[in-house]
């Protein structure tokens, strides 16, 4: 009994020994390549004039500037625009020196925990965020089973099953995430004056694309959404009007919207009642906004003195027609 004993702790001894050191390897690599990217920023500065020409270069190239996520249009209220991960992604690349990591930092059988970071090493400044993705989606029937999780009603009255992820559906709902996380901390990092820039070029170029070819873009324009479900008839019913007489500011705005609705940011049945409300509340703000008429204006008064005249143009007493009336 006492042989097996000390046979036994020269053994757990020897585990716990090697299972220090290679945390101490990894923890020793980890710090090396933090110091290594600070000493090349070091020794390779940023140059602010080519960041911005290489970044313009490439906000002027047609088939960037007309990227979906490159620049995206929100159905909120009259419309948020903004810059998407695309435009980020390469900011970031023309302005050199910038460190985006991404780390799982939890995970059970219902969700993961992503820590995504963006720092800029010539400034030693990090904006972090922790990014939450549920294991499960929503779809229109329950699982081959008929298990499903929960179900809720959607705008349209039909039901929506909440369902267990599969690897796929995951994989993608992860990416979607973590690119959204990326895309905010980067815009933090890039000077406002560069997406100022970028912005009027990218809508510049999207507006002379379609002035161009108005034809073809519309047809490009018919083909995408045809992709995500939204038929022709379905953009003309949004827009008033048949989509052969869209003008090239609606093309760029439906572009906008496709981008919103195929980036995960909006949903068709989410653009149309939004562009229901703004209908909606236009009506009631041109109602309101009516001049009322009131007892005491012009009008009043002339219509109050034509009545007076009326009255005095009939004698009461025999019928006949005043002189005045005459």
């Amino acid at each position: 009994m006492n042989q097996m004993t000390t046979l036994q702790q020269p053994t757990g001894m020897l585990v716990s020994a090697g299972s220090e050191s290679a945390s101490s390897a990894v923890a020793a690599q980890a710090k090396a390549m933090v110091e290594a990217r600070y000493v090349m920023a070091m020794h390779r500065p940023r140059n602010w004039d080519k960041a911005r020409q290489d970044l313009l270069r490439e906000c002027r190239r047609p088939s960037f500037a007309n990227n979906k996520s490159a620049y995206y249009r929100k159905p909120i209220g009259q419309g948020v625009e903004g810059l998407g991960i695309r435009f980020v992604e390469v900011a970031l690349r023309c302005m050199t020196n910038v460190l985006v990591e991404t780390t799982m930092i939890f995970e059970d059988a219902e969700k993961e925990v992503h820590r995504v970071s963006v720092t800029d090493l010539e400034s030693n400044t990090t904006y972090p965020q922790d990014v939450r993705v549920s294991k499960t989606v929503e779809r229109s029937k329950p699982l081959d089973d008929g298990s499903y999780i929960s179900v809720r009603a959607n705008t349209s009255g039909r039901k929506t099953y909440t369902v267990p992820a599969n690897d796929d559906d995951l994989l993608n709902k992860r990416a979607a995430l973590i690119s959204k996380a990326i895309r905010t901390l980067g815009l933090r990092i890039i000077p406002g004056d560069l997406q100022d820039e970028a912005e009027e070029i990218i809508k510049a170029v999207r507006l002379d694309e379609a002035a161009r070819d108005p034809d073809a873009e519309r047809k490009r324009m018919v083909d995408a959404f045809g992709g995500i479900g939204v038929r022709a008839d379905m953009l003309a019913e949004f827009l008033g009007h048949d989509i052969g007489t869209c003008s090239p500011a609606e093309l760029v705005e439906l572009r906008g919207l496709y981008g919103a609705i195929k980036d995960g940011e909006a949903t068709w049945a989410s653009v149309v009642d939004n562009k229901a409300a703004m209908t909606a509340s236009a009506a009631k703000d041109a109602k309101a906004s009516a001049p009322a008429e009131k007892p005491g204006s012009a009008t009043a008064a002339l219509d109050k003195f034509a009545g007076k005249k009326a009255k005095q143009a009939i004698d009461p007493e025999t019928g006949e027609v005043s002189p005045e009336a005459a």
